[in-house]
Order: C-alpha cells, then sequence, then structure tokens
C-alpha cells in the first residue's frame, strides 16, 4: 500500500509497548478511519519448535534474538506496505511452539509493530518510519510481567523468577538496553502517557497528510 507508515515500539518485556501501540491505534482511528490501523505483535514469530520435545522446549532462551523469525516478520511487513495480505502466524505459550492456524491481516495505512527485539534487525529497523522505545523501570517491568505470565499464561511465580533471573535480565541488559540507541522517541510509560500517544499521532497525521484531531 503505497504510503504506508511503520511505527516500531519497543523496550523491556512488561513495559507497556502493547498498551501504547493499543491506545496510539485508537487515537489514529479517530482521524484516519476505523480500518486505518494494523498491530503486528513480535511475539508472534517465535519460531516453530514442534519438531523439538516439549520438555526441552522450555528451556529455550525465548528472550535471545535467535528465538524469534525476523525474517519472516520483515518479509510480511514488506508484502503489507506493498498492499499484499498476509496470514500471521500465531503462538501456543502452552506448548512453546507455533499454532497450527494463521490470522489474516489486509494492508493497512498504519502498521504498528511491538516487540522487545524489533530494534536488535537491521531490516526491521530499515521498515520503520519512526521508532519509540518504551523505558520502563525494570521493577515494574517485573511485576508486570509476573502478572502477565501466571494470569494468561499458566506459569507459576517460582517458573517465571528462574526465568527472569536465568534469561529475561540479562537479555535485556545484551540487547533491549543498547536497541534503546535506534529510538526516535522515549516514552516513560509506567503510567499511561498521553502526551506520547498526542505527539506521535500528529507525527503520523503529518506524515500521512490528514489534519489531527484533538480528544
Amino acid at each position: 500500500m503505497q504510503g504506508t507508515i511503520v511505527i516500531g515500539v519497543a523496550g523491556p518485556s512488561g513495559s507497556g509497548k502493547t498498551r501504547l501501540a493499543t491506545l496510539l491505534a485508537e487515537a489514529i482511528r479517530a482521524d484516519l478511519g476505523e480500518d486505518s490501523v494494523g498491530i503486528l505483535s513480535e511475539d508472534f514469530y517465535y519460531r516453530d519448535q514442534s519438531h523439538v520435545a516439549l520438555a526441552a522446549r522450555a528451556h529455550v532462551n525465548y528472550d535471545h534474538p535467535s528465538a524469534l523469525d525476523h525474517a519472516l516478520l520483515a518479509a510480511q511487513l514488506a508484502q503489507l506496505v506493498r498492499g499484499e495480505a498476509v496470514a500471521l502466524p500465531q503462538y501456543d505459550y502452552t506448548q512453546h511452539t507455533r499454532a497450527a492456524h494463521t490470522v489474516p491481516m489486509a494492508p493497512r495505512r498504519v502498521l504498528l509493530v511491538e516487540g522487545i527485539l524489533l530494534f536488535t534487525n537491521d531490516a526491521l529497523r530499515e521498515a520503520m518510519d519512526y521508532r519509540v522505545f518504551v523505558d520502563t523501570p525494570l521493577d515494574i517491568c517485573f511485576i508486570r510481567r509476573a502478572q502477565r505470565d501466571m494470569r494468561e499464561r499458566g506459569r507459576t511465580f517460582e517458573s517465571v523468577v528462574a526465568q527472569y533471573e536465568a534469561t529475561v535480565r540479562p537479555m535485556y541488559t545484551a540487547f533491549i538496553a543498547p536497541s534503546r540507541a535506534w529510538a526516535d522517541l522515549l516514552v516513560p510509560s509506567w503510567r499511561d502517557n498521553r502526551v506520547a500517544i498526542d505527539v506521535l499521532k500528529a507525527r503520523i497525521c503529518e506524515h500521512a497528510g490528514v489534519d489531527s484531531k484533538r480528544n
């Protein structure tokens, strides 16, 4: 789709990336229309592990870039920008592998891509018109991650702590924190940040040649 705007939203796990992307999408729809925005989650693109024993899958480092099929994400993003529909992969967190079903996505005027490791990949960074890093304190990120994983993914608190100590925190230091340098905008999002949303919405509407409405 000619003129498609791609926004990358990165940051540590539990930082509030998904909420920021969701609120930004709602704000953009008010100006550009209900079907103007699509959201792609990097989590969809964890690699298929159906060939790996279930017990072994639990010990994979899911916070390392190699756990993600960034090449597929970049390819599907390029297809959407060209105006082609795609079938988004889905991930089964209980089985630690890619789900059998996919979800169709049609091209959109604005594409929001959110995930922890987006800015570590050259092709993804180059595909983005704007890059946003949600810079939330790690203690708040841990609390949010624990609540989410226990509520939505059937995890125990002990398993969340073990994974955090083994991979989440070390990979944040090695990959996620350095990738902050690629951001065009840093957003402190331990609470809803309306100023950041208004700034981003205004920039996107300007890019699209549309006057931004104030909520």
